[in-house]
């Protein structure tokens, strides 16, 4: 049996390995969720903060409602963030879960 520690170094060797690998794709969507917020925000008139607050709360489908757009294509956009997002947190949870799998399954 493998002690704490070492699992630990293992997993978080896997996961950067895991991460390494998928950085661009990674990069790409990080890039269109901001891209998409900033869109959103020149066509609702909010500042640049607002705009990337919002990119990030509804690409990570938190989403609490206190900035919304009115317009029928910053909506559209918001839905790509969405999708952006769901992309981004399940690519990251799938290298995620390898990382783990590699280390639990190593011999130790």
């Amino acid at each position: 049996m493998k002690k704490p520690r070492e699992m630990r170094k293992e997993f978080l060797a896997a996961l950067m390995v895991g991460l390494s690998v998928t950085w661009p794709i990674l990069s790409l969507l990080i890039g269109a969720i901001v891209g998409l917020g900033i869109a959103i925000g020149l066509i609702e008139g909010w500042s640049m903060t607002e705009s990337l607050y919002f990119s990030f709360v509804t690409g990570l489908t938190i989403g609490y409602g206190d900035l919304v757009p009115k317009s029928l294509i910053a909506r559209v956009l918001a839905v790509l963030v969405g999708i952006c997002g769901v992309l981004l947190t399940a690519l990251v949870a799938a290298v995620a879960v390898k990382a783990l799998t590699a280390t639990i399954n190593e011999p130790s």
